[in-house]
């Protein structure tokens, strides 16, 4: 259970202005406006410390007990956002039915950065069996040193075709929609926090949270702060 006390601001309203920027395309300059018109008086600064403060403790949450199991065919493919006016790579793998799988924000694009990615992943997931890629050669070497030192039957298939593929690059575009509001993060952490949470949202969206079949996504996000 997550702790609101201290707030002025009931729990309601806070959890209802941080899901509206998780799940639609707005900045935080536009909820203070969409709740003026209803009556309650909310900074855009206050929205942005919410986000900050309790998203993390809701994504754990989601994480510990809550997501369902992924495939163990992934595509894998790297998209951008800029944080303080240079381009960072945002990592992100979903499954052959389109769940996500997991997500890294970094500075570079390289094999240092994939197989932190990979890692990661398999980390919360456990071994794919395959992963499509396009033809980055980084992404390549990663998944051949993720294998350096495992039997023959148990190293992963590494596919490299481009329609496969088109599945993860369709799926980008759901996280840069609810990105573009934001015109650009001023901190590393904040755009961590940020996406995290977008991918949050996304997720339980796609229906990836346990015993949610008779919950809206907006009853399925409230309930990770019961």
């Amino acid at each position: 259970m997550i702790d609101f006390k201290g707030h002025r601001y009931e729990k309601e309203i806070i959890l209802l202005c941080v899901r509206w920027y998780l799940a639609y395309p707005l900045s935080y300059r536009n909820l203070e406006e969409m709740m003026a018109e209803r009556g309650v008086a909310v900074d855009h600064t206050n929205v942005y410390r919410w986000v900050q403060k309790f998203t993390p403790l809701l994504e754990a949450c989601f994480r510990r007990g809550h997501k369902q199991p992924v495939g163990l065919s992934w595509r894998m493919d790297e998209t951008y956002i800029k944080i303080k006016g240079q381009w960072n790579d945002l990592y992100r793998a979903v499954d052959k039915t389109g769940q996500t799988v997991d997500f890294l924000l970094t500075a570079h694009r390289d094999k240092k950065a994939a197989l932190r990615f990979l890692k990661k992943a398999i980390r919360q997931h456990g071994r794919p069996t395959k992963v499509t890629i396009d033809q980055s050669g980084a992404n390549t070497a990663a998944l051949i040193a993720l294998d350096a030192n495992v039997n023959a039957d148990s190293k992963i298939d590494i596919r490299q075709r481009k329609d496969l593929n088109n599945l993860i690059e369709q799926d980008h575009r759901a996280i840069k929609r609810l990105v573009r509001p934001i015109l650009g993060f001023q901190t590393v952490r904040s755009a961590r926090i940020t996406l995290q949470d977008i991918e949050l949202m996304h997720r339980i969206k796609k229906g990836q949270m346990q015993n949610s079949q008779d919950l809206s996504a907006a009853q399925q996000f409230y309930s990770l702060a019961a």
